[in-house]
């Protein structure tokens, strides 16, 4: 007996906003089957306010709703039976963030949780992760958002331990030079701190950015990507301007500048931990509300 779940989960990020629509299939004997069926993206950078001035702005908030308007309706025509929305470092930090989404919640019916980064790190952290940390290994998960990045170290299979840091993309954009440096200092301490005895550590890397590198470099699934060809993609990104990185290699406008601090996240988080590769699963918060949906553990 086959049977087919639709289930929905909206990510509000610092740097865009998607919505995931997965199909799990059900059968006997096997375990459940996670399929992407659509992922819909939207460019609103809430970062751009919450980083910078603190508020989330009229237009944006505009726009939100629309946004949500437009999901449900995406949802309606998918036949979702259930979906969670959860905002993340932007709404969390914007002073009227919890207004908005009141005001959201009143005008959409789209209710939106605020999420902590904790609670991010454990949500993405139980998507399927399970064939990667199989056996001695060690790995550091590094999933890079807008606004912060969130860090989880497996070793043998368990979580070691986590923790979110606000290095977020737009966050980096918008800081000043000495306040980025302070941040890097201190995920340079809390990685080599928490890695040094530990051998033969690779990356695990999400977010939109990473899986754009990964696409760039025509790596098949599974296959790693070295630190020595991130490094060299990384050089040639960072001398081109932003127009050519628009127009020569067809990246977004909203992902044409970020994609720039987010592979110097990756690359010295693969210093730091001694790592050698990185592993591009393509998974996300996103992925990890769909299972916990399933689950019943949202």
């Amino acid at each position: 007996m086959l049977e087919i779940k639709k289930f929905g989960a909206i990510d509000i990020g610092s740097n865009a906003i998607r919505l995931l629509i997965a199909n799990v299939i059900v059968s006997e004997d096997k375990e459940p089957q996670f399929k992407k069926s659509s992922l819909v993206r939207v460019p609103i950078r809430l970062g751009a306010d919450a980083f910078v001035s603190g508020v989330i702005s009229d237009e944006n908030i505009t726009r939100i709703i629309n946004a949500m308007d437009a999901f449900k309706l995406l949802m309606k025509v998918h036949k979702v039976e259930r979906y969670k929305a959860c905002a993340t470092s932007a709404m969390r930090e914007a002073t009227n963030g919890k207004e908005v989404v009141a005001q959201i919640l009143k005008e959409t019916e789209v209710e939106i949780d605020i999420i902590g980064g904790k609670e991010e790190a454990a949500i993405i952290s139980s998507t399927d992760l399970d064939q990667l940390i199989q056996g001695d290994n060690s790995y550091l998960y590094v999933d890079v958002g807008g606004g912060s990045t969130e860090f989880t170290l497996f070793s043998k299979g368990k979580i070691i331990t986590s923790k979110s840091f606000k290095m977020g993309t737009v966050r980096l954009l918008n800081n000043k030079k000495s306040v980025n440096k302070e941040i890097f200092a201190n995920v340079e301490k809390w990685i080599k701190k928490n890695t040094k005895d530990l051998k033969r550590v690779s990356l695990i890397g999400s977010g939109g950015n990473i899986n754009k590198l990964f696409k760039m470099s025509g790596r098949t699934e599974g296959k790693p990507i070295s630190f020595i060809y991130l490094n060299a993609q990384y050089q040639f990104l960072k001398n081109m301007s932003y127009e050519d990185r628009i127009s020569e290699l067809s990246l977004n406008p909203d992902r044409a500048d970020v994609i720039i601090p987010a592979t110097k996240i990756y690359l010295s988080a693969m210093k730091w931990s001694g790592a050698r590769k990185i592993y591009v699963p393509k998974i996300g918060l996103s992925d990890g509300i769909i299972k916990s949906l399933y689950y019943n553990k949202l």
